[in-house]
């Protein structure tokens, strides 16, 4: 006697958009630290905007680490398990502290 048949998830285009959203998070992030880049050297090299260049670019690294991390988790499975709570918040917090490290760019100049 057979029980039912297990049911086969379909995830559909679910796991492509949080790839695709994935590489927009960090096309933003790259976007955001050029920028920085940017304005810490417009108005000539001091130690203020190269520690906070510095800052935006460990940021961007940190969130290119965590989105690089989750996009190979989706693309090696159909049913890929959840973000884990470490790495949410490390993405979140690096998002905040590339914010913060920009503003303080721009404030400068």
């Amino acid at each position: 006697m057979t029980g039912p048949a297990p049911r086969v998830r379909d995830p559909g285009l679910q796991p492509e958009r949080t790839r695709l959203a994935w590489r927009r998070t960090t096309l933003s992030g790259t976007v955001a630290g050029v920028l920085a880049g940017k304005a810490a050297l417009a108005g000539g090299v001091s130690t203020v905007g190269v520690v906070a260049c510095a800052l935006c670019c460990a940021c961007w690294l940190g969130l290119l680490g965590v989105a690089h991390r989750r996009i190979r988790a989706l693309a090696a499975t159909s049913t890929p398990g959840v973000l884990a709570p470490r790495y949410a918040t490390a993405a979140a917090l690096c998002t905040v502290a590339l914010a913060v490290c920009g503003a303080a760019l721009v404030a400068r100049g």
